[in-house]
């Protein structure tokens, strides 16, 4: 039983703490009017809030050099500020029914608050911490910001677009292994084809983006439809005149195309083919091919004109070799960004604004790089070279001769 002056003394201690509780709950109560309790009994006893500690204990662990401080004086104060807790520790009946120290004892984390330091100091310490690490996490930029006024841009809605062209990029890809279907042409003979079509398509100034749709066509046509090996060379002539048809202003005409294929061919010949391929397609000219999705990769990497010029040369080559049929348009496309800037800054760029456009990481990049960085060792001196002489000339900053592949890329250190 309590006697009446005791019943005095819990009384107003019981109803403030009823009218506490009505917005908060009991448990974080509890602990609030323990260290307030404590504070009253011994001044020496700091109670610093805990909430810098916890919010620094969550950003994964970095306390920095300014807690591991902390810590070192830990050992020396907790065992004094526990004897000096235990001199001054009240009896149950002190505070009547609410026994904070008896029944619940100061959790660890709370606990190494109670050293002799000024709490205001050590709150701020905690907050320069958090403000450090914030600081240091890279933004991402607006890379679309300085063409709200270009109607051009539609900047309105160019992500949705985007989202559009990852979702129906599968449709551009084709089976790694199509060319094994074919029975009298090889993975060779289409290498020989594009790298010749490239060196075409450069001599008629066309579009670039006219050379990218005629790469897909004729992967797309072949992997559909055995050809003959006679018949591959109309086959990419057939492609690079639908692609002028699809993205050029001006196409060359049919005769155009007879003559520079030394008139292996008829007119016949071209617009008969030009019937099976569309038919062959079911006329879906339409799909997304690694070329908008280089223009946006770069726009995202604030690129100029020689990292332009060397991921074209790196994204070209790729174009040609058969094996980079595996790899979808858009990683393409980021993996050519990518090794064009390790390329001339010689260390790895992948900032989180690339990342965040591409939605690839530097790692999910480390497979396709390799092979992309390979391609660059032997441009000059493998027996296609028509990519290598393209980004040789003036026209393109002599691209091809002024950076050596990126070796430490295909280094051990980056090896998946």
């Amino acid at each position: 039983m309590v006697n009446t002056d005791q019943n005095n003394l819990v009384k107003p201690i019981t109803t403030s703490l009823q009218d506490e509780t009505r917005s908060r709950k009991f448990g974080v109560e509890m602990k609030k009017q323990n260290r307030r309790a404590l504070g009253v009994i011994n001044q020496n006893l700091v109670t610093a809030k805990a909430y810098p500690c916890v919010v620094v204990n969550k950003r994964r662990g970095l306390l920095s050099e300014k807690k591991k401080k902390i810590d070192s004086s830990l050992h020396t104060s907790v065992s004094r500020c526990q004897e000096e807790i235990k001199k001054v520790k009240p009896s149950g009946n002190e505070f009547g029914d609410c026994i904070f120290v008896d029944e619940e004892p100061i959790p660890m984390l709370l606990e190494e608050l109670y050293i002799d330091s000024d709490p205001m100091e050590e709150e701020v310490e905690m907050e320069d911490i958090i403000v450090e690490v914030e600081e240091e996490k890279e933004p991402i930029l607006d890379i679309d910001g300085y063409d709200a006024n270009n109607s051009l841009a539609v900047v309105e809605y160019v992500e949705d677009l985007y989202e559009f062209y990852r979702k129906t990029e599968r449709f551009s890809c084709v089976p790694v292994d199509y060319m094994a279907q074919q029975f009298d042409i090889t993975d060779k003979m289409r290498a020989i084809l594009i790298d010749w079509l490239i060196e075409v398509h450069d001599k008629f100034e066309l579009m670039n983006e006219t050379l990218f749709l005629t790469v897909n066509l004729i992967d797309r046509f072949l992997s559909k439809q055995t050809v003959v090996r006679k018949k591959l060379q109309l086959v990419g002539l057939v492609a690079l005149l639908l692609a002028c048809k699809y993205e050029e202003v001006s196409v060359p005409i049919v005769e155009d195309l007879v003559v520079i294929s030394d008139k292996a061919y008829t007119k016949n010949d071209v617009l008969e083919m030009e019937k099976i391929m569309l038919n062959t397609l079911q006329f879906n000219v339409s799909l997304p091919t690694q070329y908008p999705f280089l223009k946006r990769f770069l726009k995202a990497a604030q690129s100029e004109k020689k990292l332009e010029n060397l991921a074209s040369f790196l994204i070209e080559l790729a174009l040609v070799d058969y094996e980079m049929l595996r790899y979808s348009p858009s990683l393409l496309a980021a993996t050519a960004v990518y090794t064009a800037q390790c390329t001339i800054h010689g260390f790895n760029e992948w900032n989180r604004t690339c990342e965040f456009h591409s939605h690839y990481s530097e790692n999910q990049l480390l497979e396709c790089c390799k092979r992309m960085v390979s391609l660059h060792q032997k441009a000059a001196s493998d027996k296609l070279t028509g990519v290598h002489r393209k980004y040789s000339s003036s026209k393109f900053g002599y691209i091809a001769k002024k950076y050596e592949a990126a070796h430490f890329l295909v280094s051990d250190s980056h090896k998946l």
